[in-house]
């Protein structure tokens, strides 16, 4: 005679199972995570029991470990969160610090000289000395932390750039005071013409 069951099939999957379900959302958070998190918060956010959670991040801390990844998934100061290797550590500062000191093209070189001596200066201004646009270069040039915005212009409103005091330390001197005597080699501000001006005196012109 057969025996009823006693249960749905579906109420028998293995505990395993459960856990591997658990698994993919929490590397999700963590992905994202600026912080450490606790199993309760991490528990909140998948939407499972915190003793199951606690498992699940024990056991994938333990098969990434097993694996050899470059990554740890640690317990730290009652947090959950992911971390570089200890061996993987070197080639993480080598691509850090080769990023942060990456050549600058001639054209940026160019165009920081010209803020460093002439600040603050306008873009538009930037322009007429080089004679080429500078628009990409300039944010470029913020981008990597060089030049910053220093107010606007009282007559054109046009935004003025000056050098950071990052620039100071990359070329190693403490005042804007100590830099090179190349400034009479550039022309004097007054010397320049505004081609925001240029354009409106030609617009006149054509208008009569």
């Amino acid at each position: 005679m057969t025996q009823p069951m006693t249960q749905p099939m579906t109420d028998m999957a293995p505990e395993g199972a459960d856990l591997a379900a658990i698994r993919p959302a929490l590397e999700a958070v963590l992905m994202v995570a600026d912080q450490p998190l606790d199993h309760l918060t991490l528990a909140s956010a998948v939407g499972r029991p915190p003793g199951e959670v606690a498992e699940a991040l024990e056991a994938l801390a333990v098969e990434y470990a097993e694996q050899g990844r470059g990554f740890d998934l640690r317990n730290v100061a009652g947090g959950w969160r992911f971390y570089t290797r200890e061996e993987y550590a070197p080639v993480v500062e080598r691509f850090v610090l080769d990023g942060q000191q990456a050549r600058l093209t001639q054209a940026a070189l160019e165009t920081l000289a010209v803020v460093a001596y002439l600040q603050p200066v306008s873009r538009a201004r930037v322009s007429a000395v080089r004679g080429v646009n500078v628009d990409g270069v300039m944010r470029t040039l913020v981008t990597r932390g060089l030049v910053e915005e220093a107010g606007h212009d009282g007559e054109t409103t046009a935004t003025l750039y000056r050098t950071t005091s990052y620039f100071l330390e990359r070329i190693g001197v403490p005042s804007l005071t100590d830099l090179p005597e190349l400034a009479p080699f550039l022309p004097e501000m007054s010397d320049l013409e505004d081609p925001d001006e240029r354009t409106g005196a030609a617009g006149h012109a054509g208008g009569e």
